[in-house]
């Protein structure tokens, strides 16, 4: 978890107004900063499941307020993924002429996976 200040901290940084603490690119900024510590985590404690579970989560809950800002504000999308540095998702083409988004992290066992979880 984060503590107050560092939080603080982040909500000032990305704030498009004063008093914004809930618009999308400071929800991103607060979910990358504690992935970034649930992270740290998980390297010195590796079988600690629950926290793994929570970080899936916090991936997943990023990723679609990440989706749904480039839908919306592609600029501000842009500018906040060079902000923090996130490895933008990757558009893939299906033969069935389908598209999919997949993040840039994901090992080809990972998407093998999805492809098989999918029935594709």
């Amino acid at each position: 978890m984060l503590d107050k200040k560092k939080k603080q901290q982040i909500i000032k940084k990305f704030q498009l107004h004063e008093g914004d603490t809930g618009s999308n690119e400071v929800q991103i900024a607060i979910l990358a900063a504690e992935i970034e510590e649930l992270a740290g985590h998980l390297k010195t404690h590796a079988k600690d499941h629950s926290s793994r579970r929570g970080l899936l989560r916090k991936v997943s809950s990023r990723r679609n307020l990440m989706r749904y800002l480039k839908k919306e504000n592609p600029k501000s999308y842009e500018e906040l993924v060079k902000k923090l540095k996130i490895k933008p998702a990757k558009v893939i083409s299906k033969p069935d002429g389908s598209t999919v988004e997949v993040e840039d992290d994901l090992s080809d066992e990972d998407l093998m996976k999805q492809n098989h979880e999918s029935g594709n």
